[in-house]
């Protein structure tokens, strides 16, 4: 426990996590609205008359269910928070060789497994935390968009509660990938732009391949989506299942397990690492 609010301090001391608390906000504010305004576009269109595969159609009108609808607006800022807390993770570990302060935590704590799960568990705090306040704002500010949709809070649908609720362990988990992926790239501003490139990249990049290929190869295809990372913990946050997609829990189990693998094998690494 001493370890943890060690390195709890050690983020709060730096202006690091204020300035991703920062741009997760304004990021959060605008995806507030990109969710929206698609809410409203969305709600004009017939899946019927626009030239869709039955389906694709299927899909629209399941996805523009009110409880759907709802969902996707309580938990807004997903898609930019996760990112937010993954590269504070990583920087919890990067910060240590920048400052050169590794050689001396490590000697204070010869246990490195000890620091690393300190570390993880601050992190994945932080990343909690970052959920909470965005998920404060979207209660705040959701139902009011919610009535001019016409379709009610929907505060009383457990499926809204439920992908509220795995949007939190989403922000946890990316966290801890956070601090594995930090291990193994040990330049903070090579972290910072690998993870980010990666991260932005390969969503879009995953999402017009299954996009384009689906049709093609065949709906099995398009249910491995699930194994892409940002993809798996947008899947968390549908609020009942979608036609083709795998059911919530899926994408909640693949996520669990990226995040238990950069654990263990940032553990691994960094009590076999020469810190020096």
């Amino acid at each position: 426990m001493n370890l943890v609010k060690a390195e709890l301090f050690k983020i709060r001391s730096t202006s690091t996590w204020l300035i991703f608390g920062l741009i997760t906000l304004a990021l959060w504010a605008l995806t507030l609205l990109i969710n929206w305004a698609g809410s409203n576009i969305n709600a004009t269109v017939d899946p019927a008359e626009s030239g869709m595969t039955a389906d694709q159609a299927e899909q629209v009108r399941v996805a523009n269910e009110a409880v759907n609808v709802a969902s996707n607006l309580y938990t807004s800022g997903q898609f930019f928070g996760v990112l937010m807390v993954m590269l504070l993770g990583a920087i919890v570990v990067t910060n240590e060789f920048f400052h050169l302060t590794a050689t001396t935590t490590f000697l204070v704590t010869p246990r490195r497994e000890s620091v690393i799960f300190a570390k993880l568990t601050a992190s994945a705090l932080f990343g909690i935390g970052f959920w909470l306040v965005t998920t404060l704002l979207n209660l705040l500010f959701v139902p009011f968009i919610l009535n001019s949709l016409d379709v009610g809070s929907q505060l009383g649908e457990g499926a809204v509660w439920r992908a509220i609720g795995l949007n939190g362990l989403a922000y946890g988990l990316w966290a801890i990938l956070g601090v594995g992926a930090g291990v193994l790239i040990r330049s903070q501003i090579g972290a910072t732009i690998a993870l980010s490139t990666i991260y932005v990249i390969g969503y879009f990049g995953a999402t017009t391949i299954f996009f384009l290929l689906t049709p093609r190869i065949g709906d099995w295809f398009g249910k491995l989506q699930v194994l892409v990372p940002p993809l798996a913990s947008q899947l968390m946050i549908s609020g009942t299942e979608l036609p083709g997609n795998p059911p919530r829990w899926v994408g909640a189990v693949v996520l669990i397990g990226y995040a238990v693998v950069a654990g263990g094998l940032g553990t691994w690494i960094m009590k076999r690492r020469d810190i020096g």
